[in-house]
């Protein structure tokens, strides 16, 4: 990787969220020039930028179909998405539960910090209720969006939490979702030291403790993953090895063959008006 300034603040989370997942690719039985990741906008979707591997930086929110179409494109390659809560969950929400329904071996790595940190700190989708910021005076009003719980309502295989505080076991997680075959989703708690006051590294070190097996259940899963304020669980939540994945040829509904693409480049296209 080249030397150059990283444009987040001293202290922020991603700082060491980069460096662990540098690491963990490493370490994997993976050749470098096989891995690609992908992002939208915002502080977290700069990672690739800052790390030795192919990427795609794409719009906001968009950094799951980017993943979805290289996926398709060439099996061969480990594809990973990295961006914050609000690109993944909140510009990208749509994206991000139907990218899980479609059964690819991909990884999704949000950054959680719980505030858009690129635009100055306004609510995001996971941000706690009540909670008030500069550009939320009077306490953010929505429900926060439980993403894991969702994941595993719509079928993900693997779903995990992690907390940037800790790099041994976002090391561990993040080899175990890169390796597993299927839609891995780890939410990546994460400070920021800028704009949200509240969790901070100390609120989350009183809090998160670490889960032994992954849960089969799904509906104790879905408990888990729900568990906030006093207790906070990180580890594998749940994981599923029955899943089958899709791969291949098995990732279109019948063999596209060079009479199927001939056919269609002679097809018309007629818009309606």
């Amino acid at each position: 990787m080249s030397r150059q300034d990283i444009a987040w603040c001293p202290g922020c989370g991603d700082f060491s969220i980069r460096a662990t997942l540098e690491k963990a690719i490493g370490d994997l039985p993976i050749p470098g020039k096989n891995v690609v990741l992908t992002s939208g906008i915002g502080q977290a979707a700069k990672m690739p930028h800052y790390l030795p591997y192919s990427y795609f930086n794409g719009l906001h929110g968009r950094s799951l179909p980017l993943a979805v179409g290289i996926k398709l494109a060439r099996p061969d390659l480990t594809v990973i998405a990295v961006s914050g809560d609000g690109c993944l969950y909140g510009e990208g929400g749509n994206h991000f539960i139907h990218t899980i329904r479609r059964c690819l071996d991909l990884t999704i790595l949000a950054c959680d910090n719980k505030v858009y940190g690129l635009t100055k700190g306004q609510s995001s989708p996971t941000t706690d209720l009540g909670m008030k910021n500069a550009l939320d005076p009077q306490g953010n009003v929505n429900t926060p969006f439980s993403p894991l719980a969702v994941a595993i309502t719509v079928g993900a295989p693997f779903v995990a939490r992690t907390f940037a505080g800790d790099p041994q076991h976002m090391e561990q997680i993040f080899r175990e979702a890169i390796l597993f075959k299927g839609t891995a989703v780890v939410d990546i708690l994460q400070p920021c030291v800028s704009f949200n006051k509240v969790n901070t590294y100390q609120w989350y070190r009183e809090r998160v403790y670490k889960l032994g097996e992954p849960l089969r259940d799904r509906i104790d899963a879905i408990r888990a993953a729900e568990s906030w304020d006093e207790r906070i669980p990180i580890g594998i939540l749940y994981r599923d090895e029955r899943f089958v994945c899709r791969e291949g040829k098995e990732m279109f509904r019948k063999p596209v063959t060079e009479e199927t693409v001939a056919r269609l480049l002679n097809t018309k296209c007629i818009m309606m008006r």
